[in-house]
């Protein structure tokens, strides 16, 4: 764990420092340390995961917590890609809504049920996992 903390220290305050005394024509040398810290961080605390030995941990149970563990990432695959999905569809239609806006202000009301209907791909996400959580 502590190895973990060190490179992630390293990883931020590094580029971060770097890019602050050498001023703003520094700024991909800054970017191109960091993204390769990160991917030296990633490798480290993968290699640590995968390596077999597991501190504090106690005979696990069977295929049960794996029945439940797969029920929390389907939970929240659902309410992450939902809201990923709202994003990206309020993006477009919020951008249309205030264009018909500024062309014509009698269009609010019509252009804001588009960005309400948008809003509901969130809403879903979050039914859908508290469904699957109410199985568990």
């Amino acid at each position: 764990m502590a190895i973990i903390l060190f490179l992630f220290a390293l990883v931020f305050f590094l580029p971060l420092g770097y890019f602050y005394l050498g001023g703003r024509r520094r700024g991909k040398l800054a970017l191109g340390l960091n993204v390769g810290g990160f991917v030296v961080v990633f490798l480290v605390a993968a290699s640590l995961i995968f390596s077999g030995r597991v501190l504090g941990a106690e005979v696990a149970g069977g295929a049960g917590d794996v029945n439940v563990a797969a029920a929390f990432i389907a939970a929240a695959l659902a309410t992450g890609l939902g809201a990923v999905g709202t994003g990206i569809a309020v993006s477009s239609a919020a951008a249309a809504a205030i264009g018909a806006i500024s062309e014509n202000e009698n269009n609010f009301g019509k252009a804001m049920i588009f960005v309400a209907m948008a809003e509901g791909i969130a809403i879903y996400g979050l039914l859908v996992s508290f469904m699957i959580l109410g199985r568990v």
